[in-house]
């Protein structure tokens, strides 16, 4: 009994020193956004900020290790890009990111604690709190990076790297208006041991509407209730990506979407 005790004691030492990089990283964070949620913005202020995210990405990159991803920059900031609470952005996950120009492609390396501390951050926000079921919700792609909204379309069925734990690829489109149409993102997740890497590419994929899924719309929209037009909208909007789910398989550009899908997580320095 006593060496099993002291067997457990040690397992609990060792997983709470695995996590002590990580929650210096999220006291630093934390202590940040409380220092800049009571100071006047003015040229100072967005001076110190600048100089908090820089700290903040060099803890970030000591976690996370060097990291290389074909076609981006080698060098990565902290993806988390602002700290004022009230800045439009707040709250992306935590890690290194790394962006070409324009955003075409954009990616994040993270570690598993930092994921799974950050999903319960915005448990409040509707978020699945495992990590499987987070990788195929649009919740974690629209948080997770940029501004703008994200409607998943339809997973894709990509071979998962024998190194990997878990890789998911979803199909979507980003904005901040409307997000019905032809989808054209590609994001891909992928997990090798306690490494995150999610790549997203805004252009990735050439799609077309399913007239099915239009006829789905269109009569979700012609229903009479709820008669709150956003709502309807919703309502419709769901309909149409889970028709468009169903039938995505069976359409002409599906495989090459799907290939498309494999070669972008074959860019992760994934072993």
């Amino acid at each position: 009994m006593r060496s099993l005790a002291l067997l457990c004691l040690l397992a609990f030492a060792t997983a709470a020193h695995a996590a002590a990089p990580e929650q210096h990283y999220l006291d630093l964070r934390d202590r940040f956004i409380a220092k800049f949620a009571k100071a006047k913005e003015n040229d100072e202020t967005y001076k110190q900020h600048d100089s908090a995210l820089d700290e903040l990405t060099g803890v970030l990159r000591g976690l996370v290790g060097p990291v290389r991803i074909k076609g981006l920059p080698a060098d990565g900031k902290s993806n988390v890009d602002t700290l004022f609470k009230e800045d439009v952005g707040f709250g992306h996950l935590d890690g290194l990111g790394f962006a070409m120009e324009g955003d075409k492609q954009q990616a994040v390396v993270t570690t598993t604690s930092l994921l799974k501390h950050w999903l319960h951050e915005h448990s409040k926000d509707g978020m699945p709190q495992e990590v499987d079921a987070a990788l195929r919700s649009d919740r974690f792609y629209y948080q997770a990076i940029q501004d703008a909204a994200f409607a998943k379309y339809a997973e894709l069925p990509i071979t998962k790297p024998a190194s990997a734990s878990a890789a998911v690829a979803v199909l979507g489109v980003r904005g901040n208006g409307d997000l019905k149409g032809p989808p054209h993102e590609i994001d891909v997740v992928a997990i090798q041991g306690d490494k995150v890497y999610f790549l997203a590419a805004s252009e990735a994929a050439k799609t077309a509407e399913i007239p099915a899924c239009k006829k789905v719309w269109k009569q979700m929209m012609a229903r009479k209730a709820p008669q709150d037009a956003l709502a309807k909208e919703d309502q419709a909007m769901n309909a149409y990506t889970k028709c468009f789910a169903k039938e995505a398989p069976s359409q002409s550009w599906f495989a090459a979407t799907v290939k498309k899908a494999q070669s972008q997580l074959e860019q992760l320095p994934l072993r």
